[in-house]
């Protein structure tokens, strides 16, 4: 890193923050900016914001980072543009040139010679993309304009600027990510295909900003320029791993007229389903919105109104990388089932084995699920009778329980010790190989089978009680999955869930855990595949346990319970076994 820099006239040496102009195109351009660089050399990152010049959720992140990036955490220089179509937002003019009607994001790469934001284009390119290592474009709903928040990386360049680009999507805290497929007219797409990898941000909309978006903003920023090594600091907790979407649709209106849409924007929905019309002023139906597809709305028209050939929605598909999300979950667990099976023979004769019981004991019902008999006559003999009866179709009041996602068999064989009938299963072959040797060296009888917890194959209301632990969250469909486990639930059964929002969790943090912990015997490969994996999870991005709550409810349970105080009573010391992100106990009872 040379001592000084020049950027348009805006010169900086290491260790410094400057604000001012930076002139561009000879000087026809005087953008408001700002450089920060660190004590060390590194990279150069560009951020832009205001290309639209009526998005300002971008605009002020950009104003702010330019005050907030600490020089101490610097390695290397960041370059922040506050506006780049700076006439149109000092004047109102949103974010369209006033006198062409031209869209700036279309134009790129510009001419020399050309119309005004031909020339800017043109500049952005020639005087900064071209200082860059790596480029950040910030962007929000326009004014017309409600969007889901999300990011877009560039998907028509080198595969290495591909490659790096989609890693710096994926540090966004957005539930979702758009590969680009051209490689011209937008300022990112234009930039990755001359080989600097770049992300577009998307946050906010309706010629509006909240302090809120504005924060997320931030912190996405700096995620990625920590991923880029350009920024220090710990991870900041999120929300959302970005699910990648495909065959986004841009749907135009037909006719100028009166917008009703009839979903917001993020929602999900199916091919055919009514998006919105466009109306006259009496009511009478212009054009009716369809979806080509499954999807998700990105964003969509807010205003009343809608011009002709101008958007009403955008949206795309949700893609699960052809969806071999099983075999990559099955492959992974197969990877890890020998270890599994030592940690479990261990925990067996642990502390925690006792612990566990306890927790579990607390909610079983006292006795196996019957029919309902009705007692006519109240006499001791008659009581004695019915009795009799209900013990013998229910194997001496012994329950029968389904252990789903059983691993090694931790909770079936401790609950068969118990004298339950259980049986276990999971997706993992290797998993229930090990479960057979486990339970026959604890000299126990369960049953353990090969099967996917979303499609489960025993028949309706086969069981007394469903329980779990640490599986719905490594779950494609876990929505499905609760709808399978209450169906297989007899009327009055317990579904019992033990589990944590691991999704918010980094679990190649492992600083805090004792040497021998599992975390610290992976390696970094193996925590790589499961963060690799979760952010193809929906459930990696969903609030928890609120989300189950709200899911089982939909499936008929009733008498939901949480319990938050879980992981203080079970793991009290940090040893081999120690869970580091907090567990909740999740009961319902079927209706």
């Amino acid at each position: 890193m040379s001592e000084i820099i020049n950027i348009g006239g805006l010169s900086a040496a290491p260790g410094q923050r400057v604000h001012g102009f930076i002139s561009i195109g000879n000087g026809e351009f005087s953008l408001p900016a700002t450089i920060v660089r660190g004590e060390k050399p590194g990279k150069t990152a560009l951020i832009t914001a205001g290309i639209h010049a009526g998005e300002y959720v971008g605009i002020q992140s950009a104003v702010e980072l330019g005050r907030e990036l600490k020089i101490e955490k610097m390695t290397g220089t960041v370059i922040i543009v506050k506006v780049v179509a700076k006439e149109e937002f000092e004047n109102r003019h949103g974010s369209l040139c006033r006198a062409t009607g031209e869209n700036l994001n279309r134009l790129f790469p510009g001419k020399k010679e050309g119309t005004t934001y031909e020339k800017l284009a043109y500049a952005v390119v020639e005087e900064l993309q071209k200082v860059a290592d790596f480029y950040i474009d910030l962007h929000s709903g326009d004014d017309y304009e409600k969007l889901t928040p999300y990011v877009y990386y560039a998907g028509k360049a080198a595969p290495e600027v591909m490659k790096i680009s989609r890693q710096m999507a994926e540090q966004v805290d957005v539930p979702y990510m758009v590969k680009s497929e051209v490689s011209s007219g937008g300022s990112y797409n234009y930039a990755a295909s001359c080989g600097i990898p770049s992300v577009l941000l998307e946050r906010g909309g309706m010629g509006a900003w909240e302090t809120e978006e504005v924060r997320s903003m931030k912190r996405d920023v700096r995620s990625i320029l920590r991923f880029l090594g350009i920024y220090d600091g710990h991870r900041s907790m999120r929300k959302y791993y970005p699910l990648n979407v495909t065959d986004v649709q841009y749907q135009s209106a037909s006719y100028t007229g009166l917008w009703y849409p009839q979903k917001k924007a993020g929602d999900l929905f199916t091919e055919g389903e009514i998006l919105g019309y466009v109306k006259d002023y009496e009511d009478n139906i212009l054009e009716t919105c369809i979806s080509y597809g499954d999807g998700v709305i990105l964003y969509q028209t807010g205003s009343l109104q809608v011009i002709k050939d101008g958007p009403m929605v955008a949206y795309g598909r949700i893609s699960y990388e052809e969806d071999d999300r099983k075999e990559k979950i099955a492959a992974y667990w197969t990877k890890r089932s020998d270890s599994f099976l030592e940690q479990r023979r261990a925990e067996l004769h642990s502390p925690l084995a006792k612990r566990w019981l306890e927790e579990i004991e607390k909610y079983l019902p006292k006795k196996a699920l019957s029919p309902e008999k009705k007692i006519e006559d109240e006499s001791k003999e008659r009581k004695d009778a019915v009795a009799k009866i209900k013990e013998k179709e229910t194997g001496n009041g012994k329950l029968k329980i389904l252990d789903v996602g059983c691993g090694t068999g931790f909770f079936t064989i401790l609950l068969a010790k118990q004298g339950h009938q259980v049986t276990g299963t999971d997706l993992t072959p290797d998993m229930i190989t090990n479960s057979r040797i486990l339970a026959k060296e604890e000299q126990v009888t369960c049953d353990f089978q090969v099967m996917d917890a979303e499609h489960l194959t025993f028949q309706d209301e086969s069981f007394d009680v469903v329980i779990s632990r640490n599986l719905t969250w490594t779950l494609p469909e876990a929505a499905q999955a609760y709808k399978e486990w209450s169906r297989v639930l007899k009327p009055g059964g317990l579904l019992l869930n033990f589990d944590a929002n691991y999704g918010a969790t980094n679990f190649a943090e492992t600083s805090d855990l004792p040497e021998n912990h599992a975390h610290n015997q992976l390696g970094n490969s193996l925590m790589q595949e499961c963060e690799d994996i979760k952010r193809q999870l929906p459930i990696s991005s969903y609030l928890r346990p609120a989300w189950d709550v709200e899911e089982l409810g939909k499936t008929g349970m009733e008498q939901i319970s949480i319990d938050l105080g879980l992981s203080r009573r079970v793991y009290k010391e940090k040893d081999e076994f120690y869970n580091p992100t907090p567990m909740f106990a999740i009961a319902a009872k079927k209706a």
